[in-house]
């Protein structure tokens, strides 16, 4: 039996291989796959350029914040940036401090600490602010939900300025200025940017407003690391902004992130999506889960070799903290879960889960058990929690069903947060319960593959691996092609890895020969017989110096396996 649902997508319709005959059938199908079905499409997706840009003036209220810092540029006035403590805001922070001050602006940056302030504006620390003499506070990442906050901050005679890509609840707050591509009536062309990305937009409007644009492309790193980080899809926009960033990074990174690249064993020049998302932005994480995301902040900001090196090993010494704690926290949540019963939605609390891992722990539950996870420490009075999804459950609509019982929620459709009194919990457990059995009822909760196209291994042969890399950079919504191949012969299979967890093999088709590895599919060695049908992606192995291809398996059955058609 497959261990997930295989999902073979549709063929693109002739007339569509008949208009973009200057690709290859292949590489046409994958471009269909990803919904560019107009041939006009193709060539911007390629070339990933400048032409995906939006105009940032389009983005409602822009002119309204661009006017309100020209005002602080002008009469020197103190402006904070307030941003957020994952990868997105520190370095939407970053970006905007660096940007600013390029302009002669007195900008200084604010990261709230995760563990004794939590997400968002809060109102005390805004009050901190004012007393030193801030008149000005730009957000990032953060503040489309703080109707409070900001209430109270125009009270006291502070000027707020949001900007923000997370979902706006049904009263936007009365700040002097709010940036934000989801906004209900937005007629912004790309909604999908991350926290930095809309920052980024700001910054354009500003520099296009006296003419220096060229300045942002050293920004530009910053932009590509937010955005892998957080999970954008890779379309539109999004694309331009990666593709180019991680031009930079690869060609002049930053002190720290030289440092960090270093230290993750990862090699400047062929840095792509994968080495962020699985490299540097997990070290970047690291601080504001343990301790405070300032010190993330400094590692991109710094000028200095030697603090950038030290900056680097604290961080690299905290992320092996953190995976260890996070192995503890996911073993005794596991337990839980597996003593109550598997439910269509995974709730597993306790006092002694830190407040920084639980969203990792989420993260691992939903992806093991594949359904909706809700991780949450536990406290006397309040209680914070952390969600992750699956496509089939949209978490944030689920916990706006809820909200009477929330102090504060927000987030995506996949993936959110929320901090309640502790009182209120079994009843949130109960309705979202219900929710999930009723939503996901007769849903084959088990992951679903999508496959891009069935091929044969000689199919593979001379230069389809460099066509496909014209594709990336690959992530959300523009995953690495994936390719399924029937009836593959195979020579030899064995386990690797320190428990033999994941499995290597060497396969044949055609005359043609290929290494392939199985990451955590060790467990099913028994399973594998000759032939198989296997599903794949295409990748470099860089092992000792050398770079070769060589398939990286994703699932296997027996030969002539049904195709389950999802």
């Amino acid at each position: 039996m497959n261990h997930s649902r295989w999902n073979l997508l549709p063929p693109a319709p002739a007339q569509y291989l008949a208009n973009t005959s200057g690709f290859p059938p292949l590489i046409a199908q994958l471009l269909y796959n990803r919904g560019l079905t107009e041939p006009s499409q193709l060539e911007s997706f390629i070339t990933a350029d400048k032409c995906l840009s939006g105009n940032p003036l389009l983005l409602l209220d822009m002119h309204r914040a661009v006017a309100r810092i020209y005002q602080a540029l002008l009469s020197g006035e103190n402006i904070a940036i307030y941003g957020d403590f994952d990868v997105d805001g520190i370095t939407g922070t970053a970006l905007l401090v660096q940007g600013l001050s390029s302009l002669g602006a007195k900008a200084i940056p604010y990261i709230p600490h995760r563990l004794t302030e939590g997400y968002g504006l809060k109102i005390t620390a805004l009050e901190k602010l004012h007393q030193q003499g801030i008149s000005l506070v730009i957000t990032v990442d953060c503040g489309i939900t703080a109707l409070p906050e900001v209430k109270k901050a125009q009270r006291m005679g502070l000027d707020i300025v949001i900007t923000d890509h997370h979902t706006p609840l049904a009263i936007i707050p009365p700040a002097i200025a709010v940036v934000n591509p989801k906004l209900p009536n937005s007629n912004y062309p790309f909604p999908e940017l991350a926290g930095v990305g809309v920052a980024f937009k700001l910054l354009q409007a500003l520099f296009q407003g006296i003419g220096k644009e060229k300045q942002l492309d050293e920004l530009i790193d910053l932009v590509a690391m937010g955005t892998i980080a957080d999970m954008m899809p890779l379309l539109g926009e999004n694309r331009y902004l990666v593709k180019q960033g991680l031009k930079l990074i690869n060609a002049t990174p930053r002190l720290g992130v030289r440092e960090v690249i270093t230290r993750a064993g990862l090699n400047i020049g062929s840095l792509d999506t994968k080495s962020i998302s699985w490299g540097i932005a997990p070290r970047l994480n690291t601080a504001g889960r343990l301790e405070h995301a300032m010190t993330s902040y400094k590692l991109l900001m710094t000028n200095s070799p030697q603090e950038a090196r030290e900056l680097s090993i604290w961080l690299e010494q905290k992320n092996a903290e953190r995976q260890r704690i996070t192995t503890k926290v996911l073993t005794k949540a596991r337990e839980q879960i597996l003593a109550e019963g598997i439910s269509p939605l995974l709730i597993t609390g306790d006092e002694d889960y830190p407040a920084g891992i639980v969203g990792l722990a989420a993260s691992k539950l939903s992806e093991e058990f594949y359904r909706p996870a809700i991780v949450i420490k536990t406290g006397k009075q309040v209680s914070s929690g952390s969600c992750r999804s699956i496509p089939e459950f949209n978490i944030i609509h689920a916990l706006k069903q809820c909200s009477s019982l929330f102090s504060y929620f927000g987030g995506h459709a996949q993936a959110a947060g929320f901090s309640l009194p502790t009182k209120n919990l079994a009843r949130l457990k109960q309705t979202l319960l219900q929710l999930a059995s009723t939503e996901l009822a007769g849903v084959d909760l088990r992951p679903h593959l999508d496959i891009d196209a069935e091929i044969t291994l000689p199919d593979l042969a001379g230069d389809t691996f460099q066509s496909i890399q014209q594709l990336a950079p690959f992530g959300r919504s523009n995953p690495v092609p994936t390719f399924l191949s029937r009836g593959v012969e195979v020579i030899d299979c064995q386990t690797m890895g320190s428990s033999s967890e994941h499995l290597r093999l060497k396969l044949k088709q055609g005359g043609t020969v290929w290494n392939g590895v199985a990451f955590r599919l060790g467990n099913y060695l028994t399973e594998v017989s000759s032939p198989l049908d296997i599903v794949y992606n295409l990748e470099v192995d860089r092992w000792g110096g050398e770079e070769r291809l060589r398939l990286s398996i994703l699932d296997f059955a027996p030969a002539i396996s049904n195709l389950a058609t999802s």
